[in-house]
């Protein structure tokens, strides 16, 4: 019987997950509750865990879901390098400006994230906050990176400021993409946000800007965590994206 490849896939990732720990399938068996033989049957494609089972496998391994059923291997169980591009950084970062530029330099395709939020949702991101507020978003952010990164092919990846301070959604950009932080000044933030003419989550704050630098000073040690850090003060956006894109060639070489 030919073995469906989601299947097949996630074969191989327990199996060099496995192998990777050194763990006999008899001790994988009691840290998750399964019988050898049923997870000898996964590793070879052939069986269809439930929703339970798989949650039970990410535990054992220490992954997000996510990652487990996203990662892959070749026949041999070695893992691929990042295969997304994750553009981190505060409103007013340069993400919408220079991700469109890297992913045609990369050839690969550019998204944003909050609009497969809109999508997903049918509102506008500042009608969401208003209306259902920042727990719902998150959510609704988490749900919509999930799906990108599980399904679609490798693309440049927008993603909005705050998804650092979210344990699983960063850990899950972390080990499926190249994460890349624009670093600025908060005066270059706060100028590049008033020409777009969006001041959330600032509207209506006397201390508007001294909001954004402590905003900056608690995702800071969150944005230092990405692969690349990319310093945009001062740059054009032709070689912000020089610098980025040569640093993706440096990491995918080396």
């Amino acid at each position: 019987m030919r073995q469906h490849p989601l299947l097949y896939k996630l074969g191989v990732a327990v199996r060099s997950l496995r192998g990777d720990r050194g763990w006999s399938r008899r001790e994988l068996a009691e840290r998750t509750g399964m019988s050898e033989r049923f997870l000898a049957d996964v590793e070879q494609g052939g069986a269809n865990p439930s929703l339970l089972k798989l949650q039970a496998l990410a535990d054992a391994f220490e992954l997000p879901l996510v990652e487990l059923l996203s990662r892959e291997f070749d026949e041999r169980g070695s893992a691929p390098r990042a295969r997304h591009v994750a553009l981190l950084g505060l409103r007013g970062a340069g993400k919408s400006t220079v991700g469109p530029q890297l992913a045609q330099r990369l050839g690969l395709p550019f998204v944003e994230l909050d609009a497969r939020i809109e999508a997903a949702t049918g509102l506008r991101i500042g009608e969401l906050f208003v209306m259902h507020g920042e727990a719902y978003y998150r959510q609704a952010e988490r749900a919509a990176l999930e799906q990108l990164l599980m399904m679609e092919p490798p693309c440049v990846l927008a993603v909005g400021g705050g998804v650092v301070t979210e344990p699983a959604s960063f850990a899950a950009l972390r080990m499926r993409t190249t994460t890349v932080w624009l670093r600025a000044d908060p005066k270059d933030h706060w100028q590049r946000v008033l020409r777009q003419g969006d001041t959330r989550p600032m509207a209506d704050n006397e201390r508007a800007f001294a909001d954004l630098r402590r905003i900056l000073a608690e995702r800071e040690p969150y944005y230092r965590l990405a692969d690349l850090v990319i310093d945009t003060s001062g740059l054009g956006i032709d070689d912000v994206v020089e610098r980025v894109a040569n640093g993706v060639a440096a990491r995918a070489a080396g």
